[in-house]
């Protein structure tokens, strides 16, 4: 079975404290876009899980997500069989697009068609849940969605193909810390956005204006990473002298997007961002 593995951009990311469980609250708007891995699963007779993957930066041990993901529903549901999970990686890794619960998102709807488990899709999202905080909104299949609690309660927004985005993705080369980024947010938690910007937001991204969209654009994480990572602020500094309006990073960070109206400004822009800047990684991506 090969299956797509997609990733996603955070279009609003607001932090709003920590909680007893270590990790935060958070209230967060997710866009599936099209960049995406390749998860190959095959059934084993016994009840060994195997990973492969030819990028040296995924781990192959039980700390991967696909691994978590198989065995967690061996445990769950007593099932007997195993399985070879290739991952065929193409979204970078610890960029904060979700490449990782993307591919245990993946793995779960996998092997539960696979192993004949014939679990919903609420209670895949719940099992997701206990991998990673972003792996249900990928077993949600839709293209927008609010996140809640940790980012892990997740309410479908507008439907799917009723919006369209295009995006230039850049990934800069630097590795940064998410556990990092979110102590320092807890020693300087006063960057929140004020009010309910989810409610600003909504209205713009349902009529696809861009102008409204820039405006409100927000996340708590980006001021943090950029202090510690310059970088990040040079790639929004060159996506702007492009002429691009609507910037934000995603997740934690590195990587940041400018959305654009189009498929051929994306391409253009793109283009233009890889001769200067070879040290970057560099996707045009829209909705998916």
């Amino acid at each position: 079975m090969i299956l797509k593995s997609y990733s996603k951009v955070n279009l609003y990311l607001q932090v709003l404290n920590k909680r007893k469980d270590k990790f935060h609250n958070i209230k967060t708007i997710f866009e599936r876009i099209g960049l995406c891995d390749k998860i190959i699963l095959k059934i084993r007779r016994d009840n060994v899980i195997r990973v492969k993957c030819a990028n040296p930066a995924v781990p192959l041990d039980d700390s991967n997500l696909c691994y978590r993901s198989a065995r967690l529903l061996q445990e769950k549901l007593k099932a007997n069989s195993g399985a070879d999970i290739t991952i065929v990686k193409n979204i970078p890794v610890g960029a904060g697009l979700g490449g990782g619960s993307g591919n245990a998102a993946a793995t779960l709807m996998g092997l539960n068609s696979l192993w004949k488990l014939n679990l919903s899709r609420k209670k895949l999202a719940k099992l997701g849940a206990q991998i990673g905080s972003d792996v249900a909104f990928f077993i949600h299949d839709v293209s927008f969605a609010l996140g809640t609690g940790r980012g892990e309660r997740i309410l479908p927004l507008l439907g799917k193909g009723r919006v369209k985005l295009w995006h230039v993705l850049v990934v800069p080369k630097i590795h940064v810390s998410t556990p990092l980024i979110y102590q320092k947010w807890d020693e300087i938690s006063a960057l929140t956005a004020p009010g309910d910007g989810v409610k600003i937001f909504l209205p713009a991204l349902r009529k696809t204006n861009l102008s409204r969209i820039s405006e409100n654009l927000f996340n708590s994480l980006e001021p943090i990473t950029i202090r510690l990572y310059p970088e990040v602020q040079r790639v929004k500094n060159e996506l702007s002298k492009l002429g691009l309006k609507t910037i934000l990073m995603s997740g934690s960070g590195p990587a940041v997007f400018g959305i654009v109206n189009s498929r051929k400004e994306a391409l253009l822009l793109s283009r233009k961002l890889a001769r200067d800047h070879s040290s970057w990684r560099i996707f045009v991506a829209h909705t998916q």
